[in-house]
């Protein structure tokens, strides 16, 4: 009540990897629906013809209509304002039938402040001089998967999520699951033993949600036990397959079989749709594993806008405490640099934390642009958000920082800084008689060619590039052309 009417700023704060987060515990742009629906910008512009389909867009993308192509969102929504419904959820938000609609939204709270935004634009006599201060958001289309597809040039990624033009906004989630479905239609017509008995109980009723967070979370470094928990979870909400397996005799047994089969298979599908994306990822993980084990420093890099990162994970430092009752173990959270790394997790931490760092540079990069361009700017990592008016000017500066910030070689740029930071501490390389070293142990059962060796040089941080089997060579990129992004209208949207 105290900031009502009031013009107020958010502070923010970059974590290590260059995300910006806002200082504001509570109400802020990364809040939930609620704290979003309150937000407004202090100084509202007319809507223009442009802005008043944004706001439609808008609104049936918070309804939950994002996968529509943008016409078929504006034409959804002016069926409503024709019917009546917006301007009596408007006027009259806790009426029976006004709320049953708001409640059906994803997003109720912000959906009812562009319902008023909407309805007061409809009602006046010149609805493009409305004057709104409504945040419209455009959103990137899986954008960690995005960054992946851009630095291997993907071109068949890059069609899955939407880098290229296309008259509907691909799915994804959808694509992955179409490839998963044929690969569990090919075991059940021909398969044999377990795999045919769990493909004929999935065949036919595998859903896009069934594999939609395996999809999402594939950047993030998921293992293959975290796919299978989330996919069995969504396994237990399909009613059909439920009521078979709670018949059987084991049917939590059941459900994790038949998610670990899924598992396997959503991976196998992810690496033949994005296989330069994922192929990148496990060639970070390799590099992080070389540093880790052989300079045995924690990874770093630099973002594209200059900011140093380095992965702050180190194994904890336990002590034991004895007193008269019992004895404690103190562990610190493993963040001292005094520390040993913790090269399993500097593993797992590269991938997801590299395109963190990619996608901070280009909402960093677009908001630099758009203060210059005069639109007022806010952002939710990969959801970008303007007055409507300003909708399409920011989504063409948007495009355009994204095939700016992805034009050199990135990998390339990051393999050149991490081979000049680990190279020979004497400068003579493969000659260096200490090059070679000792081998590290606790690196499981390896041959003498991939096993990881520390240089016997105290103070050495060196990394030999040219071995471990040729894991460390920089991967090959495909002939997907960049620019094609500045006509993809379902890039962001």
């Amino acid at each position: 009540r105290q900031l009502a009417g009031e013009t107020f700023y958010f502070a923010y704060n970059l974590d290590f990897r260059g995300r910006a987060y806002p200082c504001s515990p509570h109400l802020s742009v990364v809040g939930d629906d609620l704290a979003r629906g309150l937000l407004q910008y202090a100084e509202p512009r007319p809507v223009g013809e442009a802005g008043l389909r944004w706001l439609k867009v808008h609104a049936a993308s918070l309804y939950g209509h994002d996968k529509l192509p943008l016409h078929e969102r504006a034409e959804w929504v002016d069926a409503q304002l024709a019917s009546g419904r917006i301007a009596a959820v408007a006027s009259a938000p806790l009426d029976e039938e006004n709320r049953a609609w708001l409640l059906g939204a994803e997003n109720p709270f912000q959906l009812y402040a562009v319902a008023c935004d909407l309805a007061a634009a409809h009602a006046s006599a010149d609805p493009a001089a409305h004057l709104s201060a409504i945040p419209v958001a455009q959103d990137g289309s899986c954008n960690g998967l995005q960054h992946y597809a851009a630095l291997g040039r993907d071109e068949m990624g890059g069609r899955h999520v939407n880098l290229t033009p296309g008259e509907r906004p691909a799915d994804v989630y959808a694509g992955v699951l179409e490839v998963v479905k044929r690969k569990v239609a090919a075991d059940a017509a021909e398969g044999e033993g377990e795999a045919r008995e769990l493909a004929l109980q999935l065949d036919g009723r595998l859903v896009r949600k069934v594999v939609k967070q395996s999809v999402m979370t594939t950047v993030y470094g998921v293992t293959f036990v975290g796919m299978r928990e989330q996919i069995e979870r969504r396994l237990r909400e399909l009613p059909e397959l439920a009521a078979e397996v709670e018949a059987a005799a084991q049917p939590d047994r059941q459900y994790t079989r038949l998610a670990s089969y899924l598992a396997k298979h959503t991976m196998s599908s992810l690496g033949e749709v994005f296989e330069p994306a994922m192929v990148a990822m496990e060639w970070l993980a390799s590099c992080a594993s070389a540093i880790g084990h052989e300079a045995g420093s924690p990874v770093e890099w630099t973002t594209p806008l200059g900011l140093p990162v380095v992965q702050p994970y180190h194994k904890p430092r336990r002590r034991e405490i004895r007193t008269v009752l019992q004895r404690l173990t103190l562990s610190d959270m493993g963040t001292s640099d005094d520390e040993p790394v913790d090269v399993r997790r500097q593993v797992m931490g590269i991938p997801p934390n590299y395109v963190h760092s990619l996608d901070s540079s280009h909402m960093l990069m677009t908001a630099s642009a758009a203060r210059e361009a005069g639109i007022a700017f806010a952002a939710v990592h990969d959801s970008f958000w303007s007055h409507a008016c300003d909708a399409d000017a920011l989504g063409a500066l948007l495009r355009d920082q994204f095939v700016e910030l992805h034009r050199p070689n990135l990998l390339q740029a990051l393999l050149g800084e991490w081979r000049a930071r680990h190279s020979c501490s004497l400068g003579r390389g493969a000659a260096c008689e200490h090059f070679e070293g000792r081998a590290v142990r606790d690196v499981g059962d390896r041959d003498d060619d991939t096993r990881p060796r520390r240089c016997s040089q105290p103070g050495c941080a060196r990394v030999r590039w040219d071995g471990r089997g040729g894991a460390l060579q920089l991967p090959k990129r495909g002939n997907l052309d960049l620019d094609v992004v500045r006509q993809s209208l379902y890039f962001f949207s």
